[in-house]
């Protein structure tokens, strides 16, 4: 829930002969996806923010033993934010961290590490700061509790989630029903599939000369399917890690970069297999 102070005739004050207004502080649910030190006792902070997005801040005093930033910032921790946020331009002014959750088992393992910071890395390179995508958000929160269960399939399966709320939430959603070289709304049969084309964003039975395609298994696609669908439990872990790896390399085509954290998971993912 966000909370904002409330209004009042204080609410303003007087500057170069021109009345100004305060900026109101905002409280966030937020997650710590970068955080670099700014001096002695200050750190400039990215946090993905619930309701606001993206907002990057700098919180001095936070590396002090200060009340107003309760457990400190640490990468993949979550907690309210509280923020003031002048314009969409600048750094924001973050003026408390109310510590919540700090997700053990994102430093469980070497593997389940890798898959974390891919999550943060995603998030910085796919959204804009201060657009709120709330479903990513809970979708973050989700994968990281993920992390903490038992099992050799956990780091790719929640990898696997978080990498198709991304692609659906900024509107790179990979077509899964008809396919996408014909003009039919014929709806596509798995077994059928044999091609990815990425310009197209779908899946197609038809590998055209000159145009870049990718190879696909039929049970990517049916993998994929069950990931739309909100459940991946039970999946092979060669499946989900081929899956992880074949979103990864349709991120870095609609970025038009790699994304280093990303290439690193599927790495340790495979060597951890």
């Amino acid at each position: 829930m966000i909370r904002v102070s409330t209004f009042s005739a204080s609410s303003f004050s007087v500057g170069a002969n021109r009345y100004a207004p305060r900026v109101a502080t905002v409280m966030d649910d937020a997650i710590c996806i970068r955080v670099w030190d700014w001096s002695e006792t200050s750190q400039t902070v990215s946090l993905f923010c619930r309701s606001h997005g993206v907002v990057r801040g700098l919180a001095k005093g936070a590396k002090r033993q200060d009340v107003r930033f309760s457990g400190g910032y640490e990468l993949f921790t979550r907690g309210q934010a509280g923020m003031l946020i002048k314009n969409h331009d600048g750094l924001a002014t973050l003026t408390a961290w109310d510590l919540s959750e700090i997700f053990l088992g994102v430093r469980k393992d070497l593997a389940r590490f890798h898959v974390a910071m891919a999550m943060l890395d995603l998030t910085h390179h796919m959204i804009r700061d201060h657009d709120p995508h709330e479903a990513m958000f809970d979708a973050l929160v989700d994968g990281g509790r993920r992390l903490t269960s038992e099992g050799a399939t956990v780091p790719a399966a929640a990898l696997l989630r978080y990498l198709w709320v991304t692609l659906v939430e900024c509107g790179y959603r990979p077509e899964l029903s008809r396919d996408v070289r014909r003009e039919s709304e014929q709806a596509l049969e798995t077994q059928s599939v044999r091609v990815f084309v990425p310009r197209l964003g779908g899946f197609s039975a038809v590998a055209e000369a000159g145009e870049e395609a990718w190879r696909v298994r039929p049970q990517t696609v049916e993998l994929l399917r069950l990931v739309d669908g909100g459940g991946v439990e039970g999946a092979d872990g060669e499946a989900l890690i081929r899956a992880v790896a074949f979103l990864a390399a349709y991120v870095r085509e609609v970025l038009g970069q790699p994304v280093e954290a990303l290439d690193s998971a599927v790495s340790a993912l495979r060597k951890k297999s």
